[in-house]
């Protein structure tokens, strides 16, 4: 996740971290991320329109304030056109999807992370979203799923995640932790 220097990297360099953490911040499929254009990217109001995705339904997600600066960094990088694509190959065309999972696979080997499937970035946003307190709802609408069967299938949460969410959001533990000596009322 070191952000490479734009004054001494690649462009590709720079646009392959870009789309690692576009991938981390929005949990995007592949498909739905090499189909973004510039203007799908409204960062006056922080949102991001998914026009392109596998039900065919368009979506708008908020954009994270983390990837907000690194987005407009690497569009200042890589110039374009409103209609061009967010991540494009040096000669400014689309990415393939093949091309796409290559490009990933060797820049996650070059960092010595292990699993190199870039729908794992998808798994990664949906079980730290739920880890970090985010509700399984609003995941499923971020996902773009119809029912909670498929999220279902992306948080599997177990081991050591599992008892720090059991820790985290255990009612013994939280009344325990509280420090203000109140009385409890059990509903």
């Amino acid at each position: 996740m070191k952000k490479p220097n734009p004054q001494n990297c690649t462009f590709t360099e720079f646009r392959n971290w870009a789309m690692v953490n576009y991938l981390l911040a929005t949990g995007n499929r592949l498909r739905t991320m090499i189909n973004l254009k510039i203007d799908d990217i409204d960062f006056d109001n922080n949102l991001i329109y998914m026009l392109k995705t596998k039900n065919k339904k368009q979506q708008i997600i908020p954009l994270s304030k983390q990837l907000k600066p690194i987005l407009q960094e690497y569009l200042g990088y890589r110039k374009g056109n409103k209609e061009d694509c967010v991540f494009c190959s040096v000669y400014g065309k689309q990415l393939s999807t093949s091309g796409t999972e290559n490009i990933i696979s060797k820049y996650n080997r070059s960092r010595e992370v292990e699993k190199t499937s870039i729908h794992m970035y998808r798994h990664t946003f949906a079980k730290k979203w739920i880890l970090n307190g985010g509700d399984p709802f609003t995941l499923k609408e971020i996902l773009g799923h119809s029912t909670m069967d498929m999220v279902n299938q992306y948080v599997n949460i177990f081991g050591k995640d599992l008892e720090n969410v059991f820790n985290s959001y255990n009612p013994l533990d939280n009344f325990i932790r509280d420090t203000r000596g109140e009385h409890i009322k059990i509903s």
